[in-house]
């Protein structure tokens, strides 16, 4: 880690309520977990936008209005499972697509290029590894073809309310007059359905949660001891907020970069937000970032929304 990610690890775990960006959620051991976290049954999410993928990929590239070759830029893409069933459907069209995944992960991005190379031998592959935000950087206006963007898998339901803003305005600045964005977001729904997949019996989502402490011990040499340590969360349906935690069990410091790190018993870290949205949330993000929403499409049970924005 960098001197300046080092900083901001630090200033979240000395703020007066601490936290952690969930963007250090994902080096290799966090991506792997996090696969084992969508292949539950409790966790919805993959299934739902799998389906929408699967079922309406036709409709979703028909309302793109792309007639001739055009790329398809996945952000934070992961193994790429969701994303296949779309490119599956280009390939059997015989459409000129070259696909460019972008992930922080190296061993994320390798299993993909290896597994699609095989799977789609005749698809354009482009992987990038990094921050998406670092590598999306005026790439898409100097491309020749219009690009499908793709934010999948509920992630911009990490983001607070204004940084998502300020997201999607970045997409949009960096986006071709014509280009699409496909977003994927999680609707409000029985709040028990949300409270099943953060808070699973099988602890998956605990151990994804103090992987954190994991890393910090191997990057930053830092010394936390996990088992000091446990994990909460709770869902909002008010807000249609999911907010996840870590509890220091007992008062305790902790090395970290050269410095101490105190910790009270019983103090929360938040580690991670997982928005819910309505339609009118959903549209209201859209035009005030410049957008023209084309579409929603839904899963079966109207759990989740893969959106078609239009700049």
């Amino acid at each position: 880690m960098n001197a300046n990610t080092v900083n901001e690890i630090l200033q979240g775990l000395s703020a007066p309520e601490k936290y952690i960006s969930s963007k250090f959620f994902y080096d290799d051991a966090g991506s792997a977990i996090f696969q084992q976290i969508m292949e539950m049954p409790e966790y919805y999410l993959t299934n739902a936008e799998q389906e929408i993928l699967a079922q309406q990929a036709g409709d979703i590239i028909t309302e793109t209005g792309f007639k001739g070759p055009f790329n398809v830029v996945e952000l934070g893409a992961g193994d790429g499972s969701k994303t296949f069933e779309l490119l599956n459907y280009l390939d059997k069209q015989n459409r000129e697509v070259t696909y460019v995944p972008i992930d922080i992960s190296k061993a994320a991005v390798d299993g993909l290029a290896a597994d699609f190379a095989q799977r789609l031998p005749n698809l354009t592959l482009n992987p990038k590894v990094g921050d998406y935000f670092e590598v999306l950087n005026g790439r898409l206006k100097s491309e020749a073809n219009p690009s499908l963007l793709l934010f999948l898998g509920s992630n911009i339901g990490n983001y607070i309310p204004g940084d998502a803003l300020d997201l999607l305005r970045l997409f949009h600045k960096n986006m071709r007059d014509g280009d699409a964005l496909l977003l994927g977001a999680d609707l409000q729904k029985n709040p028990e359905v949300i409270r099943r997949a953060y808070d699973d019996p099988h602890g998956i989502t605990r151990n994804f949660n103090l992987n954190l402490l994991d890393r910090f011990n191997r990057e930053l040499d830092a010394n936390f001891v996990k088992e000091q340590f446990d994990f909460y969360c709770h869902y909002n349906p008010l807000s249609g907020e999911v907010r996840s935690y870590l509890i220091s069990l007992s008062d305790q410091i902790v090395d970290l970069a050269d410095q101490q790190i105190s910790f009270k018993k019983d103090e929360l870290i938040w580690t991670e937000l997982s928005k819910k949205y309505s339609f009118p949330e959903l549209e209201g993000m859209a035009v005030t970032a410049g957008f023209e929403v084309q579409r929603h499409f839904l899963d079966s049970r109207s759990y989740f929304t893969n959106s078609l924005w239009i700049k």
